[in-house]
C-alpha cells in the first residue's frame, strides 16, 4: 500500500514538472543525461504559448521544420546560440557533429528527443538551455538544426512524408538562407 502511494505521488510530480502554467502536455519530458523530468516552469515566460509551443507539447513534432518563413530567424538563433561550439553548419567543434545522421544522443533524431537535449543540456560542455532561448525559440534552433541535415533525406524521421520527398540534402557551397533578427507572427512574433 505504501508503495502504491509513493508511485502515485511520483507521478503527480512528474506531471506536474511536465504541465506547468496549465499547458496539457501530452509527451513526458525527461533530462537527456538523468531521465529526470524537465520543469519547463525553468523557461521565460516568453515563447511559451505560440502555435508551435502548444503543438510541441502535444504531439512532439516541431511544425518549424521546414517552414521557409521562420528558417532565417533560426539560422539567426542557431549562429548567436549554437555555431561556437557545433559550428557554422552544424558540422560540430568543440560540441559534436549536428548535420548528419550520427547522434551521441540517438534520441535527438526525435524533435522531442532534440527538444530535452537543449532544454535540460547534456554531458560535456553542453549546459541548459532553458535560460537563453524561451521554447519557441529552442524549437525555431531545431529547425535549422534539421535544415542544415546532408544525408539522405529518408533517414530524417523529423520530416513529414511530403518534406521529405522534396527535401534536398544541405550543401554548404551552396547559396542559402541568409539569418534575419525579425521574428515574424508565423515565427512565433508578436502580431501585425
Amino acid at each position: 500500500m505504501r508503495t502504491t502511494h509513493l508511485l502515485k505521488t511520483a507521478a503527480a510530480l512528474v506531471t506536474v514538472g511536465t504541465l506547468v502554467w496549465g499547458a496539457h502536455a501530452a509527451i513526458m519530458l525527461s533530462n537527456t543525461v538523468t531521465g529526470a523530468p524537465l520543469d519547463l516552469s525553468e523557461a521565460p515566460e516568453e515563447g511559451r504559448d505560440t502555435e508551435a509551443v502548444k503543438t510541441f507539447l502535444a504531439t512532439g513534432t516541431n511544425i518549424y521544420n521546414e517552414k521557409a518563413v521562420c528558417l532565417p530567424k533560426a539560422h539567426e538563433l542557431f549562429l548567436s546560440m549554437c555555431s561556437g561550439c557545433h559550428g557554422h553548419y552544424a558540422e560540430g567543434k568543440i560540441g559534436p557533429g549536428l548535420n548528419d545522421s550520427y547522434w551521441t544522443y540517438p534520441k535527438n533524431e526525435t524533435d522531442q528527443g532534440l527538444f530535452e537535449t537543449i532544454f535540460g543540456g547534456a554531458q560535456g560542455q553542453m549546459g541548459p538551455m532553458y535560460g537563453a532561448l524561451n521554447m519557441n525559440e529552442m524549437l525555431l534552433v531545431m529547425a535549422w538544426i534539421r535544415h542544415v541535415y546532408k544525408e539522405d533525406p529518408q533517414g530524417a524521421v523529423w520530416l513529414t512524408p511530403e518534406q521529405r520527398s522534396k527535401f534536398k540534402p544541405f550543401n554548404e557551397n551552396a547559396s542559402h538562407i541568409e539569418p534575419a533578427e525579425e521574428l515574424l507572427p508565423a515565427c512565433g512574433g508578436p502580431a501585425g
